[in-house]
């Protein structure tokens, strides 16, 4: 048994940044020997690996995808540090792999997705980041993924600026004209940023502060506090018809609302289409993107 301790594991940690797991195995490789391990670290590129994964990652891509047959979906947002890595195929193929990962293997969350063998590999989806880091260049994290099943329809925006997944409740999954039909409701979601699907999603504090700020407004024009609620009342509904989904005007065709589009699709294809959520991921959206000073790093360089 290696002479080692927690502490010489924790301190190995706090040197190179580099997984509780990876550290005390690289001390019993090296039989409790810091600087071995540490070379240990650098040798198998986890050093390195630690040392990129403190750097931001707010770019990347929003990717969707479905099985051949609709029945399972997967959008997943993988992040790099630079839009550049979004072009590069061996990114992209690694980001596909993860989907299909997720799609035939369901893992809970991205903790798990990681321990699992990456479809089409000998590796585990960890081992395949690990690699990609290295090669690549550039911090990449796995951030988040939503799985679906049932009839799905995905798209992707801007050559994966946003990613878009929607399940549907209906018997026309194998036709083609349902697939652009659902292509056009993913794209609605995707252009507007649809918060909600309908208006029993919408949470009752979102409806109560509004009505409080319309009111408000509706009062501030002068109108008399009487007939201020009816007033709101008809705001409310023009709020219902601009944040949830089935009320919004197509934008292809502002005569028809999404519902309507849907209600004519199915009876046109002659049965049934039920639109039961959606996920729309847009890349970097929440994660505070570094601020580069060009001329200080350029500076830094000379001194």
């Amino acid at each position: 048994m290696a002479a080692f301790t927690a502490q010489d594991v924790k301190a190995l940690r706090e040197k190179t940044g580099c997984g509780m797991m990876d550290c005390k195995k690289a001390l019993t490789s090296a039989d409790g020997d810091m600087d071995k391990a540490i070379d240990f670290l650098r040798e198998q590129g986890l050093a390195k690996q630690a040392k990129k994964a403190s750097r931001i990652a707010a770019e990347g891509v929003a990717y969707a995808t479905t099985s051949d047959d609709l029945s399972v979906g997967v959008v997943i947002e993988v992040n790099a540090e630079t839009d550049f890595v979004a072009k590069n195929d061996s990114f992209m193929d690694f980001v596909k792999t993860c989907a299909n990962t997720v799609m035939t293997q369901n893992p809970a969350n991205v903790e798990e997705l990681l321990t699992l063998k990456a479809d089409g590999t000998d590796m585990t989806v960890a081992e395949l980041l690990q690699e990609k880091v290295l090669t690549i260049g550039e911090n990449i994290q796995i951030r988040r993924f939503e799985r679906m099943e049932g009839a799905c329809v995905a798209y992707v925006h801007a050559g994966g600026k946003i990613g878009v997944l929607v399940n549907f409740d209906t018997d026309l999954a194998s036709k083609p004209e349902f697939v652009a039909y659902g292509k056009d409701v993913a794209m609605q979601i995707a252009a507007l940023n649809t918060p909600y699907l309908n208006e029993s999603e919408v949470p009752e504090d979102v409806i109560a502060h509004e009505k409080e700020v319309m009111r408000q407004q509706v009062i501030n024009e002068g109108k008399p506090e009487a007939i201020a609620d009816k007033i709101v009342n008809g705001k409310i509904n023009k709020f219902y018809k601009e944040n949830c989904l089935i009320d919004q005007e197509f934008v292809k065709d502002n005569k028809q609302s999404i519902k309507q589009y849907t209600q004519n699709t199915a009876k046109e294809l002659g049965g049934k289409i039920d639109i039961l959520k959606f996920v729309r991921f847009e890349k970097g959206e929440g994660i505070e993107k570094r601020q580069d000073d060009f001329a200080a790093e350029v500076a830094s360089m000379v001194k």
